[in-house]
């Protein structure tokens, strides 16, 4: 990156930092980028987990444990934890059928007009880090967020 910079304004050097084409034309005009640190869950809004409501209160596979790491790990040897479901109902709404919770009677009306990104991983684990990996693609404190 330092070469490119040097050879700014050269003909043949590209900087790795330029914005590249997008792979289709661009439709949205503004983003609303939401981030509800203390909001609700996700899978209290928009992802039903029907597996899970049908295991709620039984104690969780060791098969899904096995080999992972969770913040608070250690009370996992006092007594085995309990999966937990939702209490909220969901139904599908709009043409796209995506699934919304009765908490949000008025985004289950427009979401059509939303964008939802579920492809979104990292291996942080525990809430604080994962938070700032979310807003500056690093789980460590002091890198700069989205918007800086």
């Amino acid at each position: 990156m330092a070469l490119a910079s040097l050879l700014n304004g050269e003909a043949n050097a590209k900087s790795p930092l330029e914005p590249k084409a997008p792979h289709f034309p661009a439709k949205a005009k503004r983003v609303i980028f939401l981030f509800m640190a203390g909001g609700p869950s996700q899978l209290e809004l928009f992802d039903p987990k029907e597996q899970l409501q049908k295991f709620h209160g039984q104690p969780i596979p060791d098969s899904f444990i096995a080999g992972k790491r969770f913040a608070f790990m250690d009370t996992f040897a006092k007594e085995k934890p309990k999966l937990l479901g939702t209490k909220r109902k969901f139904a599908q709404h709009g043409k796209s059928g995506a699934w919304v919770s009765e908490c949000m009677p008025h985004t289950a009306k427009i979401v059509d007009d939303l964008c939802f990104i579920r492809s979104m991983k990292t291996d942080v684990f525990n809430h604080d880090p994962a938070k700032i990996f979310v807003n500056t693609v690093s789980p460590q404190f002091g890198r700069p967020s989205m918007g800086a």
